[in-house]
C-alpha cells in the first residue's frame, strides 16, 4: 500500500498520527536507530503462512517470531515464514518488506504480540524504506482488530 493510501485511510477515520522520515534502512533495528525510536516501540510486520494462509505477525523490532509459540497460540498445524516471492505481489507500491501492519486492508489476519499492546504508541513502516507512521496503539487496535497472542522471543 503506498504511503498516500495509508494516510488517506487514517485521515478518513480521523486518526491522529505522525509521519517520521529517516535515512534509508532495510532492517527493523536500523529503522529504529535512524528514527531514534526504541526497538520495543517499533512494530515490524513479519509475513507468515498459517496452515497455508498468508497472515501478518506484528511484534517489536527487537523481538523474533517464535514459530512454535505462534503455532500453539493459534491452534495451527503448521506455521512458517513466508518467502518474499510469496507475498511481494500482495503489496503493490510498497518497498519489499515495508508493508504496514494493516492486514484488514488486504483481507489478511493480523496477529499482534501481546507485549506490543503495553505500548501507548507504536510506529511501523509505511510502505517505504524511509518513512514510518506513529500512532496510538489503541487506534491501531480499533482499526485492525488484531488477534493478540504471545509468540515472540527476544533477539
Amino acid at each position: 500500500m503506498p504511503v498516500r493510501r495509508l494516510k488517506e485511510f487514517l485521515d478518513n477515520k480521523n486518526i491522529k498520527y505522525m509521519t517520521i522520515f529517516h535515512s534509508q534502512a532495510f532492517t527493523a533495528q536500523e529503522v529504529a536507530a535512524f528514527a531514534h525510536i526504541p526497538g520495543k516501540e517499533l512494530a515490524k510486520t513479519v509475513m507468515v503462512k498459517i496452515d497455508g494462509k498468508m497472515s501478518m505477525a506484528v511484534l517489536s523490532a527487537s523481538d523474533k517470531v517464535d514459530f512454535d509459540s505462534l503455532k500453539e497460540a493459534v491452534g495451527a498445524s503448521k506455521v512458517e515464514l513466508a518467502s518474499e516471492q510469496e507475498f511481494i505481489d500482495l503489496f503493490p507500491g510498497c518497498d519489499i518488506g515495508t508493508m504496514p501492519p494493516f492486514g484488514n486492508l488486504y483481507e489478511m489476519q493480523v496477529f499482534v504480540e501481546k507485549s506490543l499492546t503495553e505500548d501507548t504508541e507504536i510506529a511501523f513502516n509505511a510502505g517505504s524504506y524511509t518513512e514510518l507512521i506513529r500512532l496510538s496503539y489503541k487506534d491501531f487496535e480499533r482499526l485492525v482488530k488484531p488477534t493478540v497472542v504471545k509468540f515472540s522471543s527476544n533477539s
